[in-house]
């Protein structure tokens, strides 16, 4: 009952996100001034800075990208995120997307659906497992509105969120994804993204130019990822969100100036490239009188497979809120487009729209890391199910150039270096969802470097049940351990009990855990290197703790139960 219901509110979010902004788009275009002067580049600039005002004053929490923020929330705040998520996407996502941002509004969807799923977990009291499944069950129910294509959405929950594809996480993800579209159509109708049914077929004489296409949307996909990063990377040098938003809506307008089909999420310039109608696609650019010629065409057309990941990174980086996937899509088909040109070009015949839509296979495969989700999408929503062969063939091999040369995604490269990632790896994945904070122990007594012998076994040692002792400076800080066995035959003694300190038999730990770095994979790391059965807990240059491996470990397997179950 809860996916079902999840389901329709995913449907309703997807719906309510398209006619916001397709709203926004028809009063722009409806504009006069702006239709007369042609002066569209500049709408960027303004839809950003309606977003930072947006952020500043009314929402004052800074926009996050929409799946990597869910997938951090699963792993370590158990499924649970903040209300506010909801209605933000709803806002920011349209305006930026409307006023020509070159994003998509798939992963606002999916935020604020699986933003309203998190909540209703909570208000049932559900627990983290399960609400977890419904955030997936949001996702699905987003994807399968958006696109009608309700087994690619129960796919890509599975592959991007690594849920368990059982019986009991199958049904509820069956359910949420079918009434997702039932949803969809009672708004939207029969409309489709794609007004486009693939009629040709397979032949074998194609299989290298499949090949080659995959070849070509694994390097593409390489460069989508790096210049994401990049540009990114650009952007982190401003100490201001004004001079983000400044940079990024100039840089933008000026792409859109040259290159008019970065303009907004770009589903009409797709159906434009598989009905063949590439000029209509180009719109007016700079260099129109020269479209006669085919190689300037391809040029464009290979611009905007190179812009449309800039537009895209700089769009998010100078403040835009909206997804990946669209774009990337849009990335894809232009690179299929050009690959099947140049292949007619040097005399032989390939169907344009088939490498289009294949093309598009092929990036989601090599940027998502998602091979599945990149044949079912394109096979679902042209159904073009004789298509399955080349879409194997050239995903298979974008994916595998990709994963080669990139291990982690966009989605998930930051999440992996904090480990906080959430994988089809049951061991990885319990140790990501274990808190360091739940393993530490601090009932031990601290001892002195100064303290003598005899003061250490009447202050200390009596008063402990433990065998291992830290000691501490002046300013908290670990300078060594004592351990009992090490002071067993000496302890006593009484004749060493004023002449030796704490000092004297102090040692050094085997290995230290650093509280702020590192991650439950490194903690188990270093027990299973160092051979310790206690490491303590260093945070911010301080003692903080000890954790104990028999600790650890029964704390493994709980969570390894609760996990499986």
């Amino acid at each position: 009952m809860l996916s079902m219901l999840i389901g329709l509110l995913s449907g309703l979010v997807s719906v309510t996100l398209k006619n916001i902004t397709f709203f926004i788009q028809w009063i722009l275009e409806k504009s006069i001034i702006l239709s007369q002067n042609g002066v569209y580049f500049i709408l960027p600039l303004l839809g950003l800075w309606l977003v930072y005002l947006f952020v500043k004053h009314i929402s004052k929490r800074p926009i996050e990208h929409a799946i990597p923020s869910i997938l951090f929330s699963l792993s370590k705040k158990s499924g649970i995120i903040n209300r506010s998520k909801i209605y933000v996407p709803l806002l920011t996502a349209p305006l930026t997307v409307g006023f020509g941002g070159s994003v998509g509004l798939l992963g606002p969807a999916i935020a604020s659906a699986s933003a309203i799923s998190s909540n209703i977990g909570q208000l049932f009291h559900i627990d983290r497992k399960t609400r977890s499944l419904l955030i997936g069950c949001a996702s699905a129910g987003a994807i399968a509105s958006i696109f009608k294509s309700p087994i690619a959405a129960i796919i890509f929950a599975i592959e991007v969120f690594s849920l368990d594809l059982t019986f009991a996480s199958l049904l509820p993800l069956l359910i949420a994804s079918v009434s997702s579209v039932l949803t969809s159509y009672f708004f939207l109708g029969d409309d489709v993204l794609f007004n486009f049914t693939y009629s040709g077929k397979f032949t074998i004489k194609d299989t290298l130019f499949y090949l080659i296409l995959g070849i070509g949307t694994g390097i593409a996909s390489i460069y989508f990822s790096k210049i994401y990063f990049a540009i990114y990377g650009f952007f982190n040098r401003f100490k201001t969100n004004g001079q983000k938003l400044i940079i990024g809506g100039l840089a933008i307008g000026v792409m859109l100036y040259f290159i008019p089909p970065l303009y907004g999420e770009g589903f009409g310039f797709i159906n434009d490239l598989l009905h063949g109608n590439h000029l209509h696609a180009l719109g007016e650019t700079p260099f129109d009188e020269y479209l006669d010629n085919i190689w300037v065409v391809i040029a464009l057309l290979i611009g905007v497979t190179i812009f449309k990941a800039v537009a895209m990174t700089t769009t998010l980086a100078a403040g835009g809120a909206g997804g990946i996937i669209i774009p990337t899509m849009v990335m894809g088909s232009t690179l299929g487009n050009v690959v099947a040109k140049i292949i007619n070009q040097l005399g032989f015949q390939v169907s344009e729209a088939n490498f289009t839509l294949i093309g598009m296979a092929g990036l989601i495969a090599g940027v998502l890391h998602a091979p599945l989700t990149a044949i079912f999408l394109i096979a679902e929503i042209t159904g073009g199910y004789e298509l399955f062969v080349p879409l194997m063939i050239t995903v298979s091999m974008s994916f595998i150039i990709t994963k080669n040369a990139i291990e982690h995604t966009i989605y998930t490269k930051e999440l992996a270096e904090k480990g906080a990632l959430l994988t089809h790896d049951k061991d990885k994945s319990v140790l990501t969802l274990m808190s360091l904070d739940s393993v530490i122990e601090q009932n031990f007594t601290v001892l002195r470097p100064e303290m003598t012998l005899g003061d250490m076994l009447h202050q200390g040692v009596s008063k402990s049940s433990r065998n291992l002792f830290p000691v501490l400076d002046d300013e908290q800080r670990l300078v060594g351990i004592i351990l009992l066995d090490d002071i067993r035959t000496v302890m006593f003694d009484q004749t060493l009990y004023n002449s030796t300190s704490v000092e004297t038999f102090m040692i050094k730990p085997p290995d230290y855990i650093d509280y702020n770095k590192d991650s439950m994979q490194r903690v188990m790391k270093k027990f299973q290197t160092s051979g310790a059965w206690n490491l303590p807990v260093i945070k911010n240059g301080k003692y903080f703790g000890f954790v104990s491996k028999s600790k650890l470990l029964t704390a493994y397997r709980r969570e390894l139960i609760n996990f499986t179950s």
